[in-house]
């Protein structure tokens, strides 16, 4: 008898994925599951195990999900996330010298100022998708300011990001297909031409950065360049615009916790970190394991691809007490950011805009109310959040 994988794409499942990750945990916490049959790793303490191993998980196995032979070559699955050892040291080392701290910082001012117009304008409507009102156009304008990328296209990006984004071990149809193919063409060929356009004339930008960029005497090629700024673009904004979204959807089903959050601003902090537990847009990294491994009793041959289930882990009731109360006291934080080598190097910028954006939020709004009972959600196997968020906009 067999007993039928778990398909953690299926929209039921994503509609609300901790019920499933919390059955995982209990009964089977290593085993195969749908798309492709990857192997699902869904503690906290295996799944830490495997993002602090990359000798036995090697970051290839983000390759192997988001390069499938009908999509050819991919920037994303070329990038640094995709590689360990020295090569992921040295490609880190020089983005970290142009993507740095202070440089983050200087942003603030002009991401404080976007939020609050993009507030402003949701007072005057009154009701919106929150998505494609406040918690699209808040990222992707970061994400062109540090890349001194045409304002004109902000828009395509985050079009560009989803269809990326959603590559599937096969294609889901002939559209699907061709959306995704369309996107990493014309993405790889604008992102070609802003770094040709740099290299004759600097700019005061990320990617002039990137081509000065040099440590022990190497730089970064074209080519090393093109696929770290794809990721950049896709990662900064799947990443944040999820955060947004799933904690306008948390607020308006828990009025009480945004009538705390009005009362003390204080605490937007420590609510962006207990979101990022408790729904966190990450919802796994890819490995392959490099040689058999044993994880919680369950062998995994050499070559195999693992889901390491960061959603699932931030809810681990061997890790967390009460894992599925949302607590804004709570002392421990999550891995939604990963860890070592492969903490997100954005994690800092994606912070900043959920605290910029929620504090203009809870300014202007005493409350926020759905206006349709039905959402769709993301299908990248890495990332969730919903498509859009119909909200009504209770002023203050």
């Amino acid at each position: 008898m067999t007993t039928q994988r778990v398909n953690i794409l299926a929209p039921e499942f994503r509609a609300n994925p901790h019920p499933g990750y919390a059955e995982l945990r209990r009964n089977t916490p290593v085993t195969r599951v749908e798309p492709a049959g990857f192997w699902a790793i869904s503690r906290y303490d295996d799944v830490a195990f495997v993002i602090k191993n990359p000798q036995l998980f090697s970051s290839e196995g983000f390759k192997a999900a988001w390069q499938p032979a009908w999509v050819g070559y991919n920037p994303l699955a070329n990038s640094m996330l995709a590689l360990d050892g020295t090569s992921h040291t040295r490609l880190r080392t020089l983005v970290s010298r142009a993507f740095n701290a202070s440089a983050i910082s200087r942003l603030e001012t002009r991401i404080r100022k976007l939020a609050n117009r993009l507030a402003d304008e949701l007072v005057e409507k009154g009701e919106a998708d929150f998505v494609s009102t406040f918690a699209m156009p808040l990222p992707t304008f970061v994400i062109g300011e540090l890349l001194g990328l045409d304002v004109s296209l902000h828009h395509r990006f985050k079009d560009w990001s989803d269809d990326i984004a959603s590559v599937t071990p096969e294609p889901l149809s002939p559209e699907h297909t061709q959306r995704t193919l369309a996107a990493i063409a014309d993405l790889t060929r604008y992102i070609t031409e802003v770094l040709e356009a740099r290299r004759r004339v600097p700019a005061d930008d990320l990617v002039s950065d990137l081509v000065r960029a040099e440590a022990d005497g190497q730089r970064l090629t074209d080519r090393e360049i093109i696929d770290f700024l794809v990721l950049l673009l896709i990662a900064g904004l799947e990443t944040t615009v999820h955060l947004l979204a799933n904690s306008l959807l948390f607020l308006a089903e828990r009025p009480e916790e945004q009538a705390r959050l009005r009362a003390e601003p204080m605490l937007v902090p420590r609510f962006i970190e207990e979101m990022l537990r408790y729904d966190s847009p990450v919802q796994s990294v890819v490995r392959i394991v490099t040689s058999d491994v044993t994880i919680s009793g369950v062998t995994i041959p050499k070559g195999e691809v693992v889901l390491a289930l960061i959603a699932s882990a931030n809810r681990d009731e061997r890790h967390y007490p009460e894992p599925d109360r949302f607590d804004l006291h709570r002392e421990q934080t999550s891995i939604s950011f990963g860890y070592g080598a492969h903490y997100c190097i954005g994690a800092q910028l994606a912070r900043m805009e959920a605290r910029c954006g929620l504090e203009a939020l809870l300014s202007r709004f005493s409350g926020f109310k759905r206006t349709s009972a039905e959402l769709t959600w993301s299908q990248a196997i890495t990332v969730r959040g919903p498509h859009t968020l119909p909200l009504r906009f209770i002023p203050a």
